[in-house]
């Protein structure tokens, strides 16, 4: 009998590196990779000669010259103006402690274990009062401040989040709506939905600044800033109610007839087993949708309202500054979109790596 040789163990195996192979595996993908390589590489020392090395960083507009680079005493001087606009100068501790109590508290709403009732309570009954006192004021001391006066960067986060925040649950019932088994409810959803998504944001804008005063009773006005925030909200509400739609359909019907065979009734079938799994198949386009209404806040500087985006063009419109700098506020409004943005997007993927992890 022959006999037997023990193999040699044999290591693992040698991880593969594909990026490599898709960067250099042809002549064509290596002289692709290199031509990017070297774009990049200017780029990036154009951008750095321009941002660092050649720009300003103290000084008066005479003290910037037209050609060189980046003029970041204008930031220094016009930052107070882009972030609060013509809200009153010596009143601006206000609005920045009504952005970082709002902030915080967003950031503390976004934790998943703590959505409870009870956190909805805090946000209506404490966090939006005290965000609108210390805007407002009129109380406890501090001075009124008209809406008028109000704009940059809280304006834009008051309209964005505050909008998609009261749009979702009206969207979610739009939705519910659209599928029900009542012709006439059918139809009214149907017909919100069609005819609101099929017209821009600016003609509803329009519409609520402009046409809506003219049907409330003699003496009764609407603040600006509430109209265009209920024309957001409604506007956004359409939106929302397809995107739930489509979550709507992509849950089983067998998970309804089990409800049904459990002897559970509809809103409690929907509110405990189908708009879970549905709310959870849209997270990606619904961060998409507030990403995007996010930005178009911006579309209420035509009705008279002065966002964040809206601050930055009149700072560069300052006769001191005018066509000394000009990519510097742009950038600096592109960094807050593009930072705020991109939480966003980061926190839609957490919540998606969440749901998958405990609730799959």
């Amino acid at each position: 009998m022959a006999e037997l040789q023990l193999s040699v163990p044999l290591g693992p195996p040698r991880r593969a590196r594909p990026w490599i192979k898709n960067l250099f595996g042809t002549p064509g993908n290596a002289l692709i990779t290199m031509f990017c390589v070297l774009a990049l590489v200017l780029l990036a020392k154009i951008a750095i000669g321009w941002l660092l090395i050649d720009a300003v960083f103290t000084g008066t507009p005479a003290d910037c010259k037209v050609g060189s680079g980046a003029c970041w005493p204008f930031l220094g001087a016009k930052l107070r103006y882009m972030i609060f606009g013509f809200y009153p100068y010596e009143e601006q501790w206000r609005p920045l402690a009504a952005l970082l109590l709002f902030l915080g508290a967003a950031l503390v709403s976004m934790v998943p274990r703590l959505w409870s009732r009870g956190l909805l309570l805090v946000w209506l009954i404490v966090l939006i009062p005290a965000l609108y006192i210390l805007m407002a004021g009129g109380v406890l001391g501090l001075s009124a401040v008209p809406s008028s006066k109000w704009g940059g960067l809280p304006l834009s986060f008051m309209l964005s989040f505050i909008g998609l925040a009261a749009a979702m649950p009206l969207g979610i019932a739009l939705a519910l709506a659209r599928q029900s088994d009542l012709p006439a409810i059918r139809v009214l959803a149907i017909s919100f939905i069609e005819i609101v998504r099929g017209v821009p944001l600016i003609s509803l804008l329009f519409l609520a600044t402009v046409m809506l005063p003219l049907f409330m009773p003699e003496g009764v006005t609407i603040d600006k800033l509430l109209r265009a925030q209920v024309a957001i909200i409604l506007f956004a509400a359409a939106y929302i109610a397809e995107i739930v739609r489509g979550g709507l359909q992509a849950v089983p019907k067998g998970q309804i007839e089990a409800g049904n065979a459990l002897g559970l009734h509809y809103w409690l079938i929907m509110r405990k087993i189908v708009l879970p799994q549905a709310l959870k198949k849209v997270i990606p386009p619904l961060v998409s949708l507030f990403i995007g209404f996010f930005q178009d806040t911006t579309l209420v500087t035509i009705i008279g309202l002065l966002d964040f985006l809206d601050t930055v063009r009149s700072a560069l419109r300052d006769p001191d500054w005018q066509g000394i700098a000009v990519l510097e506020g742009y950038l600096f409004a592109a960094f807050v979109y593009f930072t705020f943005s991109a939480l966003m997007g980061a926190y839609s993927r957490f919540l998606e790596r969440y749901y998958r992890t405990t609730h799959d």
